[in-house]
């Protein structure tokens, strides 16, 4: 049970933000909300059209043939208009009876005063805003990067105009031209917005009102608390309101001591027994309505396993290709890493990142070229889409799995390793396609610490991850002295990790790392 009798209403022109430690239930909230699960009581109104946005968006394998602007003109259903505008064109140009004519110039008045014509440019300006270039439109959903089919279903569910948006974790993958877009957006947006983020500029810069969910642990029920103002408004409140509860608590406590002495010292005596009676009553009252101080944030001690030894050279590789259904990515891609460096790989959405970390995972094949590890060298991937998850496994199952051949681990060592991410208890015993997006970051990451590596292969590592998760990582990893060829657009996280070079895609050039690459960072 995440929360129990919960109620809120959501308007036109109300700017929502659901915020929350992450395993807290937010998602879970969400699907309910968006209508992809059932509550277990209760129910949920919705009136007007609904956009909802998971936070990782499936598109079927079938649509994939369909062309990215084809898949966003579906939010209005445009797309199956000009398909049928087609075939009644056809149809005239066989048979140009009155009928067929007839048929076709009565559809296409239709489609033309309903908009049809002006929704092609409409949903490429939308696509473009969210940065995805004019020329990727044109390509099928399969070529395209995680990141950038993410940007397509985000496009396709604000073209569509509904009434109410729910969107989990908007701004991941979008770059800072993307992001200062969307948020305009949503300023501007006059439907009801609800928004579950951990993007502290949306936060602020989008939101007029908070729920906080608020559930410290896996076992307890939560409750929903609601402030009105931005997120650094909600941050002030939160912490009156929790010293407030701390001061209350703590002279509830004095009091109830207080009179839990009169009734021990007077409650044996004759004379005094009616009044420690009447004390044991107002006892009674109290407890039933005490307040607890508030508990304290986790904090997470997040370590990754010591690198065995390898040879100076930890990878070399030369004149990587790769592309997809003819399309190329990227071409002539090489560079070198020493042990204990660490490379930053930088580039706009598209630009082949995802795809160069996969071809050195063994995920995928270049189509040209080679890559060779050092002496002794052990990889471990971290992938952006959580793609080495088992979504139908427990995460205990995960775990197991992940262990290299020759090594063995106790079930306790790995609840230990989830435990570093505050996962314990009975979750470690449920699906892990059930999980959040946070979740199933932590998964993956303490999947990375069942092996014996030397270099991680981390894609985008502290996507959905909240900033004490965020830092942990971090933390870890800055202190972690084996190599790490990375992915990441987290501005802090880059400049604490303090990479050694940097490769550009998809042109292939490698410079040394400093402060100026940052801006760029935040742009990729």
């Amino acid at each position: 049970m995440l929360v129990d009798r919960a109620s809120f209403t959501v308007v036109a022109k109300d700017k929502v933000g659901i915020v929350g430690r992450n395993g807290a239930g937010k998602t879970s909230l969400f699907k309910v909300l968006g209508g992809a699960d059932e509550p277990a009581s209760g129910a949920v109104l919705r009136k007007g059209g609904f956009g909802y946005l998971p936070q990782d968006p499936k598109i079927e394998g079938d649509l994939d043939g369909r062309t990215c602007v084809t898949h966003i003109l579906s939010g209005k259903g445009i797309d199956e208009e000009i398909v049928r505008m087609e075939k009644l064109r056809i149809a005239m140009e066989e048979n140009p009876d009155e009928r067929n004519v007839g048929r076709y110039l009565k559809a296409e008045e239709m489609f033309r005063t309903s908009g049809g014509y002006a929704a092609d440019s409409e949903a490429r300006a939308m696509a473009v805003g969210l940065g995805l270039p004019d020329d990727r439109l044109e390509l099928p959903l399969s070529v395209l990067s995680g990141g950038e089919r993410r940007r397509v279903e985000l496009a396709r569910i604000l073209f569509a105009g509904t009434d109410v948006l729910c969107l989990d974790e908007p701004t991941n993958h979008l770059d800072i031209d993307a992001k200062t877009w969307l948020l305009q957006y949503m300023r501007q947006y006059k439907g009801a917005l609800l928004v579950i983020s951990h993007d502290l500029d949306l936060l602020d810069e989008a939101i007029t009102r908070v729920l906080h969910l608020d559930r410290t642990a896996e076992d307890e029920v939560g409750e929903i608390i609601e402030y009105r103002g931005t997120y650094s408004q909600y941050q002030r409140s939160r912490a009156e309101d929790e010293s407030r509860q701390i001061r209350k608590a703590a002279l509830q406590s004095k009091e109830i001591a207080r009179m839990q002495g009169v009734v021990d010292r007077f409650g044996a005596k004759a004379t005094k027994a009616a009044m420690a009676h009447s004390m044991e009553k107002k006892i009674a009252r109290l407890e039933s309505t005490r307040v607890h101080a508030p508990k304290s944030s986790k904090t997470f001690n997040v370590r990754f396993p010591p690198p065995p030894p390898c040879g100076e050279t930890v990878i070399t590789a030369e004149g990587l290709c790769k592309g997809y259904s003819g399309v190329t990515v990227f071409e002539d891609i090489g560079f070198d890493l020493g042990r204990g460096e660490r490379l930053l790989v930088l580039g706009l959405n598209g630009a082949g990142k995802t795809s160069l970390l996969r071809i050195l995972s063994a995920e995928t094949e270049a189509d040209i070229g080679d890559f060779d590890f050092g002496y002794q060298v052990q990889s471990g991937y971290y992938a952006q889409e959580h793609d080495n998850l088992c979504p139908h496994e427990t995460l205990l199952t995960n775990l197991r799995d992940s262990i290299p051949p020759g090594a063995e681990m106790t079930d306790t060592h790995l609840r230990g390793l989830l435990g570093m991410f505050g996962i314990s208890g009975d979750k470690v015993f449920q699906e892990s396609g059930t999980l959040s997006g946070g979740e199933k970051t932590k998964l993956a990451l303490a999947m990375l610490m069942t092996g014996r590596n030397n270099l991680l292969l981390l894609d985008e590592p502290t996507n959905n991850l909240d900033p004490p998760s965020r830092q942990a990582v971090a933390d870890a990893l800055v202190d972690w002295p084996g190599a790490i060829i990375f992915v990441s657009h987290d501005t802090e996280f880059v400049q604490q990790l303090a990479p050694t070079k940097v490769l550009l895609m998809p042109d292939g050039d490698v410079d040394y790392f400093s402060e100026d690459w940052l801006e760029l960072v935040s742009m990729a």
